[in-house]
């Protein structure tokens, strides 16, 4: 039995190394993608910043493509922890956008990573081009969701549909995020958000502290 337990264990053990890897390489990246753009920032400077050979990076990310992919998947995964996109509840979704905005004014450098690449990959031959095509289809239909539950909730005001507002939102969310790249000194993201927010959806905002753990 002891025999059969420690190959096991070895493996495990080795699976968990090459995770911890693989995340400081991604962060590393996002570090390198943020400060430099995805064109500039060199593989080599990611290796370097996790102590590693570029060879020994590739190991984990078969190309530069495939680590970028990956770099915007893990910042999804850290937006999703601060926004409610699938379960449905508009009013919880709103706030988590809010939220979400105020976070990402505490990280310029990713904010500015995401609006280059997202106009950059309109070109069908962009390494991002295919992740954001279905980032946005993602989005899109998340909020509509959304959207649909505030409507048989009575909060959608009269002439707004659910499809409008995903569509608007994402094009506030991002529009946003261009004119405080450009002006961060007289642009509050959240606080527009709200503003806009509050002309289409009956929403008490201060009720907002009552769902937040103590």
């Amino acid at each position: 039995m002891t025999e059969t337990i420690a190959p096991a264990r070895g493996r495990r053990g080795s699976y968990a190394k090459s995770e911890a890897t693989r995340q400081a390489i991604l962060d590393a990246a996002l570090e390198v993608f943020s400060q430099s753009g995805y064109r500039a920032g060199s593989l080599r400077d990611i290796a370097q910043r996790v102590d590693m050979s570029e060879a020994g990076l590739l190991h984990h990310f078969r190309n530069k493509s495939a680590l970028l992919e990956a770099v915007l998947e893990l910042r999804d995964e850290q937006a999703r922890a601060l926004v409610p996109i699938e379960s449905g509840d508009g009013v919880e979704l709103l706030r988590g956008l809010v939220g979400l905005a105020e976070y990402n004014a505490s990280i310029p450098g990713v904010v500015e990573l995401f609006t280059t690449l997202s106009a950059e990959a309109t070109a069908p031959d962009h390494p991002a081009h295919a992740y954001f095509l279905r980032r946005y289809e993602y989005t899109r239909r998340n909020i509509e969701r959304a959207f649909r539950d505030l409507r048989d909730r009575g909060l959608l005001r009269h002439g707004m549909t659910p499809r409008r507002g995903a569509v608007i939102m994402v094009a506030l969310m991002d529009g946003l995020q261009v004119q405080w790249l450009l002006h961060r000194d007289i642009l509050d993201m959240a606080e527009e958000l709200r503003a806009v927010f509050s002309t289409f959806v009956d929403i008490d905002w201060n009720a907002e502290a009552e769902t937040v753990p103590a």
